[in-house]
């Protein structure tokens, strides 16, 4: 059977410049092409029932479907061994210290039998029982030095009022107040013996003169010297007749009232002369006005007054 051919004219210019049919075969049925023969060869390389089409859409079905069964997936968290070593070293350290050791502790050492609370008991048999603590326990009395030095500085009302506290300052004398009597005879049981033993005062103003006589004695380690103080009338009018305008009317004296001293020369000066004049108020005792430099009288820096007393009963001037 002759096969058949059919012509298409395509445009071509030819040399004489027309243009002249060129023919271009058809392929005939069932006979392939020079491409699907290619395409055929590349098929037969391949392996069997796949093709390129098949392969692509394969590729493209693993490609998709990846990413979307990755998120659904639920992998297990693996850590390196090497993260797990200081924890494991930690927990063995903390074992040791609290499980080991306070075995150890109560092993005994010659069988390793555990005894439980040895080293406890051990250690509580070699305490010593609290009476024997009590027994042998001193108590130091000594002051620190702080409190020894603010000591020192207590105001002088502090320290006669300890004192009087702890003892009498003027022992067997009655420092309550006694009627006034008459001036330079009064009873005996009014009168008090100061510290020298000899001198004598009222009993009120003999008590407030041995505070004063107390504190003096801390700072300075001695007695306040005293030369004159209760005088009875005969003496006084031996005194006027002696000293004349120095000495007090007989009976207008308040020696003869047992509320005055005099005091030594050697205690009118110094230190002890500046300590009185700043503590004696305290006590009751001062130098009075009169007796002062520029005052109404002569000026006797020993002359001393119990002024309270002096107020309620004696002679008294306030220049």
């Amino acid at each position: 059977m002759q096969r058949s051919s059919s012509y298409s004219l395509i445009g071509q210019p030819s040399l004489g410049g027309s243009v002249r049919p060129e023919r271009v075969l058809s392929p005939e049925p069932g006979v392939q092409t020079r491409r699907e023969r290619r395409d055929a060869e590349e098929a037969g390389r391949r392996p069997r029932g796949r093709t390129s089409g098949s392969r692509s859409d394969s590729r493209s079905r693993s490609r998709g479907a990846l990413p979307l069964a990755l998120p659904s997936l639920a992998l297990p968290s693996v850590s390196h061994p090497r993260r797990w070593l200081p924890r494991l070293a930690l927990l063995g350290a903390l074992m040791g210290i609290t499980v080991v050791l306070p075995l150890t502790g109560n092993v005994s050492p010659g069988n390793g039998t555990f005894v439980a609370g040895a080293s406890a008991a051990a250690a509580e048999a070699n305490l010593p029982a609290t009476i024997d603590v009590l027994a042998n326990s001193t108590v130091d009395t000594v002051p620190p030095p702080a409190i020894a030095a603010s000591a020192a500085t207590a105001t002088r009302a502090e320290i006669a009022a300890s004192r009087s506290e702890v003892r009498d300052p003027l022992p067997g004398c009655d420092g309550t107040v006694r009627p006034a009597g008459a001036n330079g005879q009064l009873k005996t049981s009014d009168l008090c013996t100061l510290w020298d033993g000899q001198l004598q005062l009222r009993g009120d103003a003999a008590s407030s003169l041995a505070e004063l006589n107390l504190a003096f004695k801390a700072r300075f380690s001695r007695d306040l010297c005293v030369t004159d103080a209760y005088r009875t009338l005969a003496s006084q009018r031996v005194l006027k007749a002696t000293k004349g305008g120095l000495a007090a009317v007989p009976g207008r004296s308040n020696h003869g009232w047992g509320l005055a001293i005099d005091l030594c020369s050697n205690e009118t000066k110094g230190a002890g002369w500046t300590w009185l004049k700043e503590n004696g108020a305290i006590y009751g005792w001062e130098n009075p006005a009169w007796a002062l430099s520029g005052g109404s009288g002569p000026h006797e820096p020993w002359h001393w007054e119990y002024t309270r007393g002096v107020q309620a009963d004696g002679e008294y001037y306030n220049s």
